[in-house]
Order: structure tokens, then sequence, then C-alpha cells
């Protein structure tokens, strides 16, 4: 299966490809949903191209457009055709119909927010042109593969990790009814997380039932997060073809941290169906999620990497509509659960051993730093130095200022550094 991941800014997209990630998707300012991501604009196709090399990767054009929109769209169509892209995710079929016109030879893949959940809306989007549907999330195991089954020769993406919106195929309303930010428009204000009390019952005037809220959460409406990480051999087995991670509005760290685990998944998945044919691969569920049978040794341990989906800051994990509705049906009563800081990232080697660093929150030489990479879990360095724009060793390190840093352990460009909440 293809390994999908989100990319809200050419950073992002840099390291989901050095993280393991086969393709990428990302938007392009004005016509995409994550309105609110760093989409792209400007000249960044051309760094966009020097990225993606070899890779796939998939322009986002699945807002629902107005008149406005359509007409704005048309006259970017030069602009369009800079990218690199290997296909469009579109769900406005007036938009689809006007790409399709200036852009015959691209694949087309139906996005998640046209809600296409049977195999007679499959066959459909299949005969108008779409060479992959990305499935809505309301499908469960059974459904994907009685679609497979019914409509083999068309590609099926679906989601594995990350938010998950409380409305059917993310078809919100409510973010346009509370601020007038439209979801479908790629501005949503994230409203079913705000702070709600509930209206007074008419025999208890005066008395409000408070909804609990936590830190940047609160739990009248919030869905958990997907994590299917230990059912990919369930999703291989019903046809999924690619695998997709949520988030081009989450950090870099977000990305890279769950982008590895998921290759790391896969690549065992392959190895195992190759030495010993369909054997499911599975380390213990998530919460509410059906185990999987436990195989004979693993080909290496994936444990380690699936602890590392906990280090992220997320809300509780469900296994969404894949095993039912009694799980995705259910909000989370907890804030967002956080266990690491996201430090910064190792830039270039200098002549003298140092790198350069990227800060993102302020790092102290007192704390110990863990440094991630793509090939290695995580390596510990308590005795690391930290030198200013003028090469003078310093306590700690801002966001926003030039740095470089000594290490004493092995360490590459693209390294990420995070330190423990509790230190």
């Amino acid at each position: 299966m293809e390994l999908l991941s989100p990319a809200g800014n050419l950073e992002k997209l840099a390291y989901a490809y050095q993280y393991g990630a086969d393709a990428a998707y990302i938007g392009i300012r004005s016509f995409s949903l994550r309105a609110r991501a760093d989409n792209f604009s400007s000249e960044e196709w051309r760094e966009i191209t020097r990225i993606k090399g070899d890779r796939k990767l998939y322009g986002a054009m699945n807002i629902f457009f107005h008149n406005d929109a359509l007409k704005e769209l048309e006259k970017n169509i030069d602009y369009i055709a800079r990218y690199p892209f290997d296909a469009f995710i579109v769900s406005d079929l007036g938009a689809y119909s006007l790409l399709r016109r200036f852009f015959p030879e691209k694949r087309y893949h139906l996005s998640t927010q046209a809600n296409c959940i049977n195999p007679e809306s499959v066959r459909m989007y299949r005969d108008m042109g779409f060479s992959r549907i990305i499935l809505g999330r309301e499908t469960t195991l059974d459904d994907i593969a009685e679609i497979r089954t019914a409509v083999p020769d068309v590609e099926l993406e679906a989601f594995v990790h990350g938010a998950m919106c409380l409305a059917y195929s993310g078809r919100c309303f409510l973010s346009s009814y509370l601020a007038d930010r439209s979801a479908n428009e790629g501005d949503c204000t994230h409203s079913c997380r705000w702070n709600y009390r509930v209206l007074e019952e008419k025999e208890r005037p005066g008395e409000y039932y408070p909804v609990l809220e936590g830190d940047d959460f609160t739990t009248i409406l919030s869905s958990k997060d997907l994590c299917m990480f230990d059912h990919l051999a369930e999703l291989k087995e019903a046809g999924v073809d690619s695998v997709k991670i949520e988030g081009r509005m989450k950090s870099l760290y977000y990305t890279a941290v769950v982008t590895r685990s998921y290759r790391k998944a896969l690549d065992q998945l392959e190895a195992r169906e190759g030495k010993e044919g369909r054997i499911p691969a599975s380390v213990s569920a998530p919460a509410a999620a059906p185990a999987l049978e436990t195989s004979s040794a693993p080909v290496f341990d994936l444990a380690p990497y699936r602890e590392e989906l906990f280090k992220i800051s997320r809300r509780e994990f469900s296994t969404g509509f894949y095993f039912g509705r009694r799980d995705a049906d259910e909000t989370t009563s907890k804030s967002y659960l956080r266990q690491y800081i996201f430090n910064g990232t190792i830039g270039e080697e200098l002549p003298d051993g140092r790198h350069t660093l990227e800060v993102k929150n302020q790092i102290r030489t007192s704390s110990p730093v863990e440094f991630i990479g793509p090939d290695i879990l995580y390596t510990e360095d308590a005795d690391f130095t930290i030198y200013d724009e003028n090469g003078r060793p310093v306590e700690k390190a801002d966001h926003g200022k030039s740095y470089t840093i000594r290490t004493s352990v092995p360490v590459q460009p693209g390294y990420i550094i995070r330190t423990a909440v509790n230190r």
C-alpha cells in the first residue's frame, strides 16, 4: 500500500518524504480545505519540484467552489500548471470538469468530502474519469471489501491516522454558523472544540450543565483521533491501495513521527507477506480497537514505533468507523495529551563538526534532549553545547535566532530534537 502524508509547507513536505512517505498531498492557497495551513503560493513550485524528486505529489483542490471561486480557479490555471502534481484531489464536480478541460492527462482523486461510501457511487465516479476514490470516513472494513469486489479497477484510499471531524465526511456548517468561516471552503474554526454550556432544563431554571474544558480543547462535540497502526493488514485485505495520514495543519514533528511509524509498519507487513504469506502483524491495539491475532516472531520489533505515536500531541485514539460506529460515535472527555515538546531540527554540518540549529521551542543545555531520525528511533544527549551567532557557548537557544550545536552523539541533517514534558 502507498503511504500518503500531509504537507502544509515546504519544510513539512521535505520531512514527509525524508521520513518515509511514498506520496504527499499539498494545497494551493485559496483552493484547499486547509486554508489555515501554510498552503503553497508564489514561486514555491520551483522548490517543490526539487524536493519531490521521483515521489508522488497530489494537489488538493477540494473546497466547494462558489461561482467566484470557480472563476478564480480558471484564472490561475497557468500558475497551477507549474506544480509537479501527479494527481488532483477534487470534490466539486464543476472544478473537476474545469481542471479536466485544461489537464486531460492528469489523474483525478475524488476527495473524501464527496462522501463516497458505496459501490454504485464508486462505479459512477470511475466512469466519470476518477482513477482513485478517497473513501468517506464512515466506511467500515466490510464496506471497503464489498466496494473492492464490486469495482476492482479503481484505486481506493482511506485515512489511517489523525483528527476526525464530527460531521459526515467533514461536511460541517457549525463554523460557518458561529464564526462566518466555512469549513467547506477551507476556513474551519474548529467550533466543535469551543467552550459551551448546555441550556438550562425547564424544571431547573438558572442551572447550567457545564461542558468540561482543557487546554485548547472542549468535550461537547470533539471526536477521538484515528489510529489504525495495528490494523494495516485488515485494510490491505479489504482492498485499500493507499493509506492516508491527516494533518496538514499540524507540526513538522507530527508529520515526521507519524509517517515514520507507519512506514515501518508497512515495511514489516510487506516483509512478512513475502516471507510467510498473509499473516497479520500486530502489537497491542489502541483503546477500543479489536486486537489482531499475533503471529510468530516479527521481522523487527514494531512496538517502539507504535509507542512513538503516543509521543505527539493527540487526543485519545480510536479505530473510527472501520469496525463499526460505536468507537467513532464516542467523543473524548480528555484534553490533548502531550508527552514531548518539539524543540527544533538539525541542519547542515559545518567544517568544525558542529551543525546549524533550527529552533522551534526553547532548548536548554541543562535539559537532556532526544534526537530522532528516519532510521533511528531516538538517541539521548545530555552533553551538548549550543553556540550563538558569534560562536559563544550559551545556556539556551530561543526561536527566531541563529545558533549552532555540537552534540556528543552522532546526528545528521534532518534529525528532530525533542524534550520530555516532565523534564
